[in-house]
């Protein structure tokens, strides 16, 4: 008989964790408080470590709007002028899955296709969705309680509700506390027809080109202060996001955060600045540091995506290792018919998750660049324990950066292209069968 599973929210890790557990032949329902009425939301990459997990799904890409990152580049935030550039048009050869930017809102309608596809899709049952329903607390047994007092019970209990969890305190206690950063991210997007209808900025986006790009203040060397820039839907928009020293700002107030966020990027580009008077509906949050968790789940219930894992978005890894979650989930709960199984699969899941993630989640910390002030943090959490193998790659390629990218594979990164090959190669299918073998 298939497993009841009930998975609490229904973003990015609650969706892949629903649609890997759904083709995995379980009966899966979605409990989600918001009613999908008028979502938003800005971009996001999705690098070849996520994409390879999507792709197994039966992702489309070209539904998604999904705009392909075939180049890296790093500007100085003042000039626009190219500090370096990493061509990714090599990632699919070397790490098995090419790089994409997406719309949020379009990723996560894509993701519902495959949630809710019919029975004739040969994935099994679709998952049922029960929106605007909260749920307010559950039981490490295997049951939830929503708002209004009623009760659910299950198999299998996925938190996957995010920072705030309702459920996160069933496995942890709710011990752990966040650590201020210092940092805060403005984020916003504005219409690439925009840019392209006026002179002056057009020439800016000439200049950035195709693909991620990284505009840093180089004035500044003690204080980090970068703007992130890529393009989503089909090329259509183009998302911002910038890192920044916090500063009193109402966060209700889009002039005023317009206005704040133009004081603190003022030393660059004049047709950067320009694009951010043109923007619309800028928001600015704060940022924090969580540590590793030591458990992920007790009996019954386990925690998946930002409930288990919040990071900071240095390396662009928060919704590529819910992804990884998700597809873990599906795949050690294959051909598991028998209810009484799912403590034990649970802890063959934090085996295959728990250190890689851990890693993630400390390098997410630090700009690339700066892994060696993590790096003893990073050795508690080698996989195995005390490991700090590089594997290298032969392949020949005409950039001496991307050989470099390609030829590190590091358990634990000390540098940019050790992060990213670690980052980018990692196979979570892969780890899984090592686990399951084991």
């Amino acid at each position: 008989m298939p497993l009841k599973i009930i998975v609490v929210g229904a973003g990015i890790a609650g969706l892949i964790a629903a649609i890997a557990l759904r083709q995995a032949g379980h009966e899966v329902e979605i409990f989600e408080k918001s009613a999908f009425a008028t979502e938003i939301g800005a971009a996001l990459i999705i690098s070849p470590n996520g994409a390879r997990v999507l792709s197994t799904l039966g992702f489309s890409f070209s539904n998604a709007r999904a705009v392909l990152m075939d180049q890296w580049s790093v500007f100085r935030g003042d000039t626009m002028t190219t500090m370096a550039n990493v061509d990714m048009r090599a990632a699919k050869e070397r790490f098995g899955a090419e790089a994409w930017a997406v719309h949020r809102v379009d990723l996560h309608n894509e993701l519902l296709r495959l949630a809710k596809g019919g029975e004739g899709d040969g994935w099994g049952a679709p998952v049922k969705l029960h929106l605007g329903c909260e749920v307010v607390d559950a039981e490490a047994q295997g049951s939830i309680v929503v708002k209004g007092g009623e009760r659910y019970t299950a198999d299998l209990v996925v938190a996957a509700d995010g920072l705030k969890s309702a459920v996160k305190g069933v496995v942890t206690g709710n011990l752990e506390k966040p650590t201020p950063t210092g940092l805060s991210a403005f984020r916003f997007l504005v219409d690439t027809e925009v840019l392209r209808g006026d002179a002056e900025l057009e020439k800016t986006l000439a200049v950035k080109g195709s693909g991620a790009s990284l505009l840093a203040d180089v004035r500044e060397t003690k204080k980090e202060r970068h703007m992130m820039w890529y393009a989503c839907r089909d090329g259509e928009t183009q998302n911002f996001v910038g890192i920044h020293p916090s500063r009193d700002v109402e966060g209700d107030d889009a002039e005023a955060v317009k206005a704040s966020m133009l004081e603190e990027f003022s030393t660059f580009s004049p047709g950067v600045l320009e694009i951010i008077r043109r923007s619309s509906a800028v928001k600015c949050w704060p940022l924090f540091v969580h540590s590793p968790l030591l458990t992920w789940y007790n009996n019954r219930v386990v925690l998946i995506g930002d409930s288990a894992h919040p990071m900071l978005p240095f390396g662009g890894q928060g919704a590529n290792s819910a992804i990884e979650d998700g597809g873990t989930l599906g795949y050690v709960f294959r051909d598991v018919a028998d209810a009484s199984k799912v403590p034990e699969r649970l802890e063959l899941f934090q085996r295959a998750r728990q250190a890689r993630a851990a890693r993630v989640q400390i390098l997410s910390s630090v700009r690339a660049g700066k892994e060696q002030e993590v790096e003893e943090e990073l050795r508690k959490w080698s996989d195995p324990p005390g490991s700090s193998k590089s594997i290298l790659h032969r392949i020949t390629v005409d950039s001496d950066l991307w050989v470099g990218l390609m030829c590190c594979d590091a358990e634990v990164p000390t540098n940019m292209m050790e992060r990213t090959g670690h980052d980018y190669s990692f196979d979570v299918f892969r780890k899984c069968d090592e686990v399951l073998a084991a």
